[in-house]
């Protein structure tokens, strides 16, 4: 670690103690201990955070979309009946490719939708593959979204940008590696446990 990093550490480290100076007791003590056990590794490898474009948050070549939307009258409960028919199949959405995962979370008596998801590249483009590789879907899940304007509108941009909020922290564990390129090293992996088997 060159000076001018450790001097970066340290002072994130005073700004984290400094934080919590008036913190319960209890992470009051875990912070001494987080100190003592690495924090300052933590922040030395903390990761900046890019813009994904439009709004959201990018790590390497993976980025981030998360909103809070509220749900038309009797939206939460298609909503909910539909991914527990699906039961977790999301199988279409392998056609947008660059898809890493989603989470889908009713709120408030089912009166919100939470709508995480991590993609590849740009804000413009995933929403552009949405909008060209699954319209159909995209209506039939979000049509219970108030004021959905239809994924082929000019004005879906707009609306997705005005419930979406921007991750405050995010974890990536591969934040090099795109969904084409993991499904390739899982190929190359089954390939050489396969040859493995063989001559073992």
């Amino acid at each position: 670690m060159t000076t001018q990093e450790q001097i970066q550490v340290e002072e994130k480290l005073r700004k984290v103690q400094e934080l919590y100076a008036d913190a319960p007791e209890i992470g009051r003590v875990a912070l001494k201990k987080g100190v003592e056990e690495g924090l300052a590794r933590e922040l030395a490898a903390a990761m900046q955070r890019e813009s994904a474009g439009r709004i959201g948050a990018r790590q390497g070549k993976v980025s981030e979309l998360t909103a809070i939307i509220p749900l038309e009258p009797g939206g939460g409960k298609r909503i909910r009946g539909l991914l527990d028919l699906l039961g977790g199949n999301f199988k279409g959405a392998d056609i947008v490719g660059t898809l890493h995962d989603m989470r889908f979370v009713l709120l408030e008596n089912d009166t919100k939708l939470l709508f995480c998801t991590a993609y590849d590249g740009e804000w413009d483009t995933y929403i552009d593959d949405f909008a060209t590789k699954i319209p159909t879907s995209m209506d039939i899940l979000f049509c219970n979204c108030a004021g959905w304007p239809g994924i082929s509108s000019p004005k879906i941009k707009d609306w997705i940008v005005s419930h979406q909020l921007t991750a405050d922290a995010w974890y990536v564990a591969s934040p090099n590696l795109t969904v084409a390129e993991t499904k390739r090293l899982e190929k190359i992996g089954a390939a050489v446990d396969e040859f493995l088997d063989k001559i073992g």
